[in-house]
């Protein structure tokens, strides 16, 4: 009996000392300034498929939890160095109680210091009903105004924090590798570019890879900015006379500009580019090109041709648009101008169509196309049902955002911004309802909060992709560099 007392008098003071603890972190003095934590995910609205949202707490470097409640249920994880870690298991907890009690995270975090524990008021993180895209793809490469050796382009599983090449410069003699570009978010159907070593466009269907030698004798460069047609046969490009120049007392730092520029569509069958007189001429520049999900249409960006580089901030583009008949491979005879410069003042460049074909992304600048270089650019967009504007207020910040994509049910998007240090882009994700209105963007979680401190490169061109690239990178790389490439014929529409 004696023993059983002893046993009970220990269980209880265990138990109160959890409970003390506990209030003592939980309940402790009210902090008397906000809360900052990086990134900074207070009030976002996130997938209930994303990888942890691990942050740090600003401010701070000593003992800290947080606590994350939903639905009368909570979890607790603790730090040593204000870095709140989550484990993927509790993380999938968090977000499975979430979802079953109304989608909302309530994050109550305090700290230590010298004066004992502190207690910040709680922010919420909301659970959207709708998924994202399991994987992303982008390039990583210094900023343009530094000189570049190694660069690669990368698929990232947002679902965790799994990172794997798709194609490495430094398995192709370090040549440069860029604009990639999927069919419709496929994994399977995708395209980029080489340049300097092994030169040419690498197309890729399944298992199956071909090279094309893009420049012919009509064309001025090899094709660059690609866009899918929804059908898998096309590809629309531009065809850039392209330079960069270093601006040391310019605040946007670099411009990179057209001296020429045209649109035109490869068809991937037949080996053929085609074109018209309105995509392709010396009194516009055009670029940008994307087709609409219907691949009814095909958007892009005009400006009128001015003298390069001299007369670099008068080139202001506009949006426009034009017919295309995929069946008979003709493009409309007139040219519709959703967004005019000449009446707007500023310049258009990478339009987006929503895949469910309700909204046009793009991003809006003081001139120029080339707007992730250019801390004026925002994004804004247009619901193409009402032709009113959509408030992007929320997304956009006083850096640059630019470089955006759509996620394949049309409730996310992926875009680049200089917002973190003015320096480097990085990715950011933003929820889209389907009203039109967009949420709080948040950076793309890492495993470590301070990741982006030590990591000294731009995430370039964000792309959602539905899955994992299987093809290997090892593959691509010597099939660029033994193929020949396929010589591509030129025809300008009647």
């Amino acid at each position: 009996m004696k023993r059983h007392l002893i046993i009970l008098t220990l269980l209880i003071v265990y138990v109160v000392a959890l409970c003390g603890c506990s209030h003592s972190e939980e309940n402790g003095r009210e902090a008397d300034k906000p809360l900052a934590i990086f990134p900074d995910y207070m009030d976002v609205t996130i997938p209930a498929n994303i990888a942890p949202l691990n942050f740090r707490i600003e401010g701070h470097s000593s003992e800290a939890q947080a606590r994350f409640v939903t639905g009368g249920n909570s979890a607790i994880v603790k730090s040593d160095d204000s870095r709140i870690i989550i484990s993927a298991r509790k993380w999938r907890n968090i977000i499975s109680q979430a979802v079953d009690n109304g989608g909302i995270i309530e994050v109550v975090v305090s700290v230590k210091d010298d004066d004992g524990w502190m207690t910040y008021a709680p922010f919420k993180i909301n659970i959207a009903a709708e998924p994202i895209d399991s994987h992303i793809a982008y390039r990583l490469i210094e900023p343009g105004y530094e000189s570049w050796c190694e660069m690669g382009i990368y698929q990232r599983n947002i679902e965790s924090f799994e990172q794997k090449p798709i194609i490495e410069n430094s398995a192709a003699d370090y040549g440069c590798v860029n604009c990639h570009s999927f069919c419709g978010q496929n994994p399977d159907k995708m395209l980029f570019h080489m340049r300097q070593m092994h030169t040419g466009t690498i197309i890729t269907d399944g298992k199956k890879i071909e090279k094309l030698n893009t420049t012919t004798p009509e064309t001025r460069s090899p094709l660059v900015y690609p866009s899918w047609h929804p059908s898998g046969k096309y590809v629309a490009f531009t065809n850039n006379l392209t330079r960069l120049i270093n601006l040391p007392n310019d605040h946007n730092r670099v411009e990179v500009y057209d001296g020429a520029s045209d649109v035109v569509v490869y068809d991937v069958e037949r080996h053929e580019i085609i074109t018209s007189r309105n995509l392709f001429s010396t009194k516009y520049f055009e670029t940008f090109p994307t087709f609409s999900p219907d691949g009814r249409k095909l958007y892009f960006c005009s400006a009128d041709s001015v003298n390069m580089p001299n007369e670099f901030k008068s080139a202001k583009y506009s949006l426009c648009v034009i017919d295309f008949d995929a069946e008979q491979r003709r493009f409309g005879e007139k040219v519709d101008t959703l967004y005019s410069a000449h009446i707007g003042g500023r310049s258009v460049s990478f339009p987006r169509v929503s895949p469910d074909g309700r909204y046009m992304l793009y991003a809006l600048a003081d001139y120029g196309n080339f707007s992730i270089w250019h801390r004026d650019a925002d994004l804004k967009m247009i619901d193409l049902k009402t032709g009113q504007e959509v408030d992007m207020s929320a997304a956009n910040s006083d850096a640059a955002e630019s470089y955006h994509s759509w996620s394949s049910n049309s409730r996310w998007i992926l875009f680049n911004s200089r917002r973190v240090n003015g320096l480097y882009t990085h990715a950011y994700i933003a929820y889209v309802d389907s009203e039109g209105n967009v949420g709080k963007p948040f950076l793309l979680p890492q495993r470590d909060p301070d990741f982006y401190d030590r990591f000294m490169k731009s995430y370039n061109i964000p792309e959602f992709i539905t899955g994992e690239v299987k093809l290997n990178s090892y593959d691509i790389a010597q099939f660029a560099k033994e193929d020949k490439g396929i010589d591509l014929k030129f025809k300008m529409q009647e």
